[in-house]
């Protein structure tokens, strides 16, 4: 079983007993745990002696009307999951112990913080960025694991790792899907039936696009748009191209590397997704 820290002493109590000499991984997660974030703990196995997964639901990075309250929440079966992939600690805060006072000093994640998410959600990644720098403080992990399905927050931890010298190697982990190619995600719980088949436009889009890359970043997104386009339940936030380590807009005429990205309500939730693609070469 996996030992379950709720207080800042309890937590360096059972570091302390867990750590030894080895290498230690982080997996931070607002819980709601799915086949996803299994496989981010897989990871961190792999690449790491010891795991601790964090567990907190954190208020700075939603923002006013956004779906703090609604956020899925499911502690003991999150347990049980970290428990079934060897996770040695399970941090799992409440907010007073996180955040025993509003916060005066705060992490900005700058200009590509403002862009894509951050123009739907302005200051989301400010609040990701705060929590995560926190979570590294208190847990001083070698490792960080993170889904590649929240490209623009990998992107960004990425960044704040190397220009606050934090010194924790992030490693990113595929998306994992459901066979009809759904992204995982924790808010899917709350979409109805008819609102998770509409929701498969994003994945089918996505791979419309990426069969195009051969013919460049105009016809990627000529072929993407139409299939959300076509689909009565999909309200589209945006759908680009960027560059994978920057997140700056892709114009036609550029070849290589690329993220097509996508987010999107169905009914009243939000999803996201991505799909890396190789302009001017194989998809």
């Amino acid at each position: 079983m996996s030992v379950v820290a709720r207080s800042r002493a309890e937590l360096h109590d059972a570091l302390a007993r867990t750590r030894g000499g080895g290498t230690l991984a982080l997996v931070p997660t607002m819980g709601a745990l799915h086949a996803g974030h299994r496989a981010l703990l897989r990871e961190a196995g792999r690449v790491a002696d010891a795991v601790v997964v964090s567990v907190f639901v954190n208020p700075l990075q939603f923002g006013p009307g956004e779906d703090l309250e609604r956020y899925p929440r499911s502690l003991e079966a999150d347990l049980e999951v970290c428990a079934q992939e060897g996770a040695d600690v399970v941090w799992a805060p409440d907010v007073a112990t996180m955040y025993p006072q509003p916060p005066l000093v705060t992490v900005h994640a700058g200009d590509a913080g403002a862009v894509l998410e951050g123009v739907v959600r302005p200051g989301h990644f400010d609040g990701v960025l705060t929590v995560v720098c926190k979570l590294f403080s208190s847990v001083r992990p070698d490792v960080a694991v993170f889904g590649q399905k929240d490209a623009q927050q990998l992107v960004l931890v990425r960044r704040m790792v190397a220009d606050l010298d934090l010194g924790v190697r992030v490693v990113g982990v595929p998306t994992v899907r459901e066979p009809d190619g759904l992204a995982l995600s924790s808010r899917n719980r709350h979409l109805g039936p008819d609102e998770r088949r509409s929701a498969l436009a994003l994945s089918r889009g996505l791979r419309e696009g990426a069969g195009a890359a051969t013919d460049g970043a105009a016809a990627v997104l000529a072929a993407a748009a139409p299939v959300l386009a076509a689909e009565p339940g999909v309200a589209v936030d945006y759908l680009t191209l960027a560059d994978p380590a920057t997140l700056s807009p892709v114009t036609e005429g550029a070849t290589g590397d690329a993220l097509l990205l996508v987010a999107a309500r169905v009914g009243p939730t939000r999803l996201i997704d991505n799909v890396a693609l190789t302009l001017g070469g194989a998809s």
